[in-house]
């Protein structure tokens, strides 16, 4: 598991087992997630594909640029990816009186090029009669209209549902739904079955409910969500609305949260716990790393439950087992 980035600002990480290279989220831009993957020593031609956990901006701003680029399949749920495009596609709004103006325009428009360019009449099956430009009309120097690029395209969608696993070459995934204000997202455990090795993601969730605590056993590596210290949050800068939204149930994970999921749930297994999705405006790496740490207690040791912080502006070191 590499974590390239972990925030609000954008979501990256890469998890590889054998010759399979899978990115979960690309919440950077193309360039930066290149940028960052060749940082770490991976080659971003050498994904296989892209996995989303959720429709939010920080976790899919570079998805498109970058899978047209590599032409590499994206993973979404099917409620996941009709909520991306809905989000890329540009939409307007018009009047009626603006839109019949509109029809109007397009109309004159096509009878002056039909009259410039010269036509020829057709009698069809059907009644009436219609103009049908010939080839020798099309004029090769008049510029045609440009077509604008579809941002929803990607080279191949792939879908998945929660509870029910799949596989991308050499690694088993295990999706799992997580409480978060998105269309359907998800969390993902990754079993590497040529190493018995399992790791993983659980960000963006605004309580650990029973399946995730279920999900998250016999693990080597975990990312955990430890997004704000609720004192520094109440205090904080940001609206009240937004406060809101960040401690409710389909929120974000508080240090506080993540240390009482330690306490309680978590069988003390892993080799490394990543602490990410820190809020640069509501948290602080020392308070998150001691949360977590005190929960853990006497299970920490120099073979295991090392506690680790990922980073919103660099990319963390590789975790390999």
């Amino acid at each position: 598991m590499t974590v390239l980035a972990s925030g609000s600002k954008g979501n990256a990480t890469v998890i590889v087992a054998g010759s399979t290279r899978i990115l979960v989220d690309a919440g950077l831009s193309c360039r930066e997630l290149m940028k960052r993957m060749v940082q770490v020593g991976e080659d971003p031609e050498a994904l296989d594909a892209i996995l989303i956990t959720h429709e939010h901006v920080d976790h899919v701003t570079g998805l498109s640029v970058l899978a047209r680029r590599l032409k590499i399949p994206v993973f979404f749920t099917e409620s996941t990816h009709r909520a991306w495009v809905r989000m890329v596609t540009p939409r307007s709004t018009m009047s009626y009186a603006k839109w019949l103006e509109k029809v109007q325009h397009e109309k004159e428009a096509r009878a002056e090029a039909v009259a410039a360019q010269g036509t020829e009449w057709c009698e069809p099956e059907s009644e009436g009669q219609h103009i049908v430009p010939t080839d020798s009309a099309i004029d090769p120097d008049v510029a045609m209209p440009k077509v604008k690029a579809d941002p929803a395209f990607l080279p191949a969608v792939e879908y998945f549902r929660a509870g029910h696993g799949f596989s991308i070459g050499e690694i088993d995934i295990s999706p799992f739904t997580i409480p978060h204000d998105a269309a359907d997202p998800c969390g993902f455990v990754f079993h590497a079955r040529s190493e018995s090795i399992r790791m993983a993601i659980a960000t963006d969730l605004g309580y650990v409910p029973p399946n995730v605590k279920m999900a998250l056993k016999g693990l080597d590596v975990l990312l955990l969500e430890s997004n704000h210290d609720l004192e520094m949050l109440k205090d904080g800068p940001y609206p009240w609305s937004v406060k809101q939204r960040v401690l409710s149930r389909v929120g974000h994970l508080s240090n506080a949260a993540a240390a009482e999921f330690l306490l309680r749930d978590y069988d003390g297994g892993a080799h490394t716990i990543v602490l990410g999705h820190l809020s640069a405006q509501n948290n602080l790496p020392e308070l998150a790393r001691l949360a977590a740490e005190q929960a853990i207690g006497a299970r920490m040791g120099l073979l295991g439950n090392r506690v680790v912080l990922a980073a919103q502006d660099a990319p963390l070191e590789p975790i390999c087992l």
